[in-house]
């Protein structure tokens, strides 16, 4: 097998805490009002909960990308060409990742992911299945630039980032990840790296929802194991029965919010910090924002990529974008 044990890049304190982690969550409660980063949903459970969340019936982004990654191989391969590192970003359990891989005749794989465990043994299956392929795991927090292996420092890049995660990202910080993208694939080294994207549309807002609150409660478990880990892994005292899903369509930002509800009144502690929430109070865990073409465009230029190639399924649901680096010279 052609997996490396990949490397890691996460800070961590002496409690073996991500620092990063406890950060984010205390400078979010303190905030009004409160909100907790989306990224922290996924330690190993949250990991196989949005596994689980993307087989459910109402969970349509899944299986439109999926579609629109399985009928267009051809043209990935044309477009892209043979040869490339793919570098994934928030890999998860590289479930199309195969997809892309069979499609492009890439040189190498370097799948990144905050989730280590989990992205190991991601990893490792992959690697089982492209025997020939080498894969180099690395864990780290790409919303920052990341130093890639050495392995491939001298292959043209491909950039992919399925499931619309960009949606989860305020404009301006989703600008900030596509330029920390830019910088993590070498954007001046030799051939001008690519970056193969998934952006939600913007659709009936019942459909919206539904996605997003599922009749199974998988989204909810998704939601409240947040609960679980600030709990586990910072001291906290939160009790996970005074909190409920909550997912909203925001049509003047266009986006589903997803909130965890206070249903009483509720004090607790959190690395030793004290804190209270009324009844009805949330914590905002989620943002995914969805596009038209034009809005698609506009974040993908702001953050410094130039649309090739724009693809959605047959129902207009989802859609897959190939972007190229901007040339500094041609940037406004």
């Amino acid at each position: 097998m052609a997996t490396d044990k990949g490397i890691a890049l996460v800070d961590r304190d002496e409690d073996g805490v991500d620092r990063a982690f406890r950060e984010d969550v205390l400078a979010g409660l303190h905030h009004d009002p409160k909100a907790i980063p989306a990224r922290w949903f996924y330690d190993a459970e949250g990991s196989r909960l949005f596994e689980k969340i993307t087989q459910v019936e109402e969970y349509y982004p899944t299986r439109s990308e999926t579609e629109i990654l399985g009928a267009r191989g051809a043209e990935f391969a044309e477009l892209i060409g043979p040869g490339r590192a793919v570098v994934e970003f928030g890999s998860g359990s590289s479930v199309k990742t195969p997809l892309l891989l069979e499609a492009i005749d890439p040189a190498a794989y370097v799948p990144l992911d905050i989730s280590g465990d989990f992205l190991r043994e991601s990893a490792a299956a992959l690697g089982a299945k492209f025997p020939g392929l080498p894969v180099h795991p690395v864990e780290a927090d790409f919303m920052r630039r990341v130093t890639l292996p050495g392995e491939v420092d001298k292959l043209g890049k491909l950039g992919f980032f399925p499931g619309s995660t960009i949606g989860n990202m305020v404009p301006r910080t989703a600008v900030d990840l596509l330029r920390s993208m830019r910088a993590t694939l070498g954007a001046d080294e030799g051939a001008s790296p690519l970056l193969l994207i998934g952006m939600d549309l913007i659709k009936d807002r019942a459909v919206l929802e539904a996605a997003y609150d599922d009749a199974a409660g998988v989204t909810a478990a998704f939601n409240l194991n947040l609960v679980t880990r600030i709990n586990r892994e910072l001291g906290g005292t939160m009790p996970a029965d005074a909190f409920a899903h909550e997912a909203r369509w925001n049509d003047d930002l266009a986006r589903i919010e997803m909130h965890l509800v206070a249903t009483r009144a509720v004090a607790f502690e959190v690395s030793g910090q004290r804190f209270a929430m009324e009844e009805g109070e949330t914590i905002h865990t989620e943002n995914s924002h969805k596009f038209t073409p034009r809005t698609a465009s506009l974040l993908l230029l702001a953050g410094g990529w130039t649309p090739l190639e724009r693809w959605t399924d047959e129902q207009d649901r989802f859609s897959v974008i190939l972007a190229r680096a901007t040339d500094q010279r041609e940037a406004p």
